[in-house]
């Protein structure tokens, strides 16, 4: 069994980038946690040092959704860590200017992760972090694009996780907005399909990384 990271490395892994991963620490720090396969070195100037997905796993730590139905309940935000909109939080973040700069900074961060984890360095298409992301990677997408997030008593899109497990369903107050919203997630380089519950007959988006 692997050993863990000394309290050292962990705080280095806590402070880490939450969307690019990029990490800050000394020279020994950052050796040690490549050595154990927990961050990478980039290859190009400046040669910024990134968790890996292992690296990521020990920072965020989070459950596996369980949804029984097409769409299931929010996860909550994390304190003190970006997290993008996935609509109807109990306790939304402030908006305002400094939530747009937030958000643009953060997709353009996600962007950045793709040229640099993709094979073939594309930031048209999902990395691995957004695969194992769903539900934050596709809310970012939506409210980096301008879609207004679902409020307590107000329209706007919902992602969940969904019963398939490379998929996240969104919802949205009428047939515009999921179409607006599969147009950018098309964009963002996902797959969108529109669906029907067979219980509530609600219309829903089920969306899906694209692949090469």
């Amino acid at each position: 069994m692997t050993r863990p990271p000394t309290a050292a490395q962990r705080r280095v892994i806590d402070a880490a980038d939450p969307v690019t991963g990029r990490l800050r620490g000394t020279e020994a720090q950052l050796a040690a946690l490549v050595g154990r396969g927990l961050a990478f070195r980039h290859p190009r100037p400046p040669h910024d040092h990134f968790l890996t997905p292992a690296g990521h796993r020990i920072r965020e730590a989070e459950p596996e959704a369980e949804p029984a139905a097409a769409v299931v309940d929010a996860p909550r935000a994390e304190t003190g860590v970006f997290t993008a909109r996935v609509g109807g939080e109990e306790e939304p973040p402030d908006g305002g200017p400094s939530r747009v700069r937030e958000v643009h900074s953060a997709w353009q961060g996600l962007l950045e992760l793709r040229r640099m984890t993709n094979p073939d360095g594309a930031a048209d298409r999902p990395c691995g972090w957004e695969r194992t992301h769903l539900v934050q990677a596709a809310a970012l997408a939506l409210e980096a694009a301008g879609h207004p997030p679902a409020g307590a008593d107000a329209g706007g899109y919902r992602v969940r996780a969904s019963p398939q497990p490379d998929a996240i369903a969104v919802q949205g107050p009428d047939e515009e907005t999921l179409r607006a919203c599969a147009a950018t997630l098309e964009k963002a380089g996902w797959h969108a399909s529109e669906h029907t519950d067979p219980r509530s007959r609600t219309r829903y988006l089920l969306a899906s990384p694209r692949r090469v």
